[in-house]
């Protein structure tokens, strides 16, 4: 049985795939972003989102997380597609196609591993330099995505070291709502929702009082990942 050998389509334009990661990560104050320093032209030296084209042997997916595994050394962590952007004038140097993934990773326990081969470094959202291309046009959308998922999903937690305290939680809720929540209410809902186990040992750096200690139900997490959490804030309360 012989293999049917296909001529290529003809008249048809050839273009590269990019993928670009954009990296979320929560240092228990700010909601930040993990840029790079660009290290070839166009634009070298400017601040970049991590990426790189795919190669001929593997799939987008694959491609993005071989891209962040080389900057963060992480395997295994949160990573969703988040959209293709392909203007056609993009990238100055070649027609360009770039499928755009966010992930969220704890800064405090990955930030050693972060690769210094790119001059990579964390900038809250709320002070991002001037991006390359159409960068900014990915965090921002990128943003508008983790709102979402973050108001029908418990899927902030992927940002929070093992043990945390609820007001470190609300914080999270805060900056990438960039609201202000009741305390109260905060504390009620979230722990309505069983995911929470309350630990003996206490957080006194804020108070003399203190906040308990949570760590996650990663069993009950599973299961409920996909219920609906309604966490959307009210949105006449704006952060001053």
């Amino acid at each position: 049985m012989t293999t049917t050998q296909f001529k290529r389509y003809t008249h048809q334009n050839r273009m590269l795939v990019a993928v670009d990661c954009i990296i979320f990560g929560f240092d228990g104050t700010h909601l930040k972003l993990l840029l790079i320093k660009r290290g070839f032209e166009p634009q070298k030296g400017r601040w970049s989102l991590m990426g790189g084209f795919v190669t001929a042997e593997e799939n987008i997916h694959q491609a993005a997380a071989r891209i962040l595994k080389q900057l963060t050394g992480l395997t295994d962590i949160y990573l969703q597609q988040l959209a293709a952007f392909g203007d056609p004038h993009r990238d100055p140097t070649e027609r360009t196609v770039s499928v755009a993934y966010f992930s969220l990773i704890d800064i405090n326990q990955y930030e050693e591993q972060i690769s210094h081969d790119y001059s990579a470094e964390w900038f809250p959202l709320k002070k991002l330099p001037s991006l390359i291309f159409d960068h900014k046009e990915m965090i921002e959308m990128a943003k508008e995505k983790l709102r979402y998922k973050a108001a029908f999903h418990p899927v902030l937690f992927e940002l929070l070291p093992e043990k945390f305290t609820i007001p470190q939680l609300q914080t999270l809720y805060e900056d990438v709502y960039n609201k202000i929540l009741d305390k109260g209410n905060f504390s009620r809902k979230i722990l309505s929702t069983g995911l929470l186990i309350r630990q003996k040992d206490k957080e006194k750096n804020g108070s003399k009082k203190g906040a308990f200690y949570y760590k996650l139900d990663k069993r009950k997490y599973q299961l409920k990942f996909n219920s609906f959490l309604n966490f959307i804030p009210n949105p006449e309360v704006q952060v001053k």
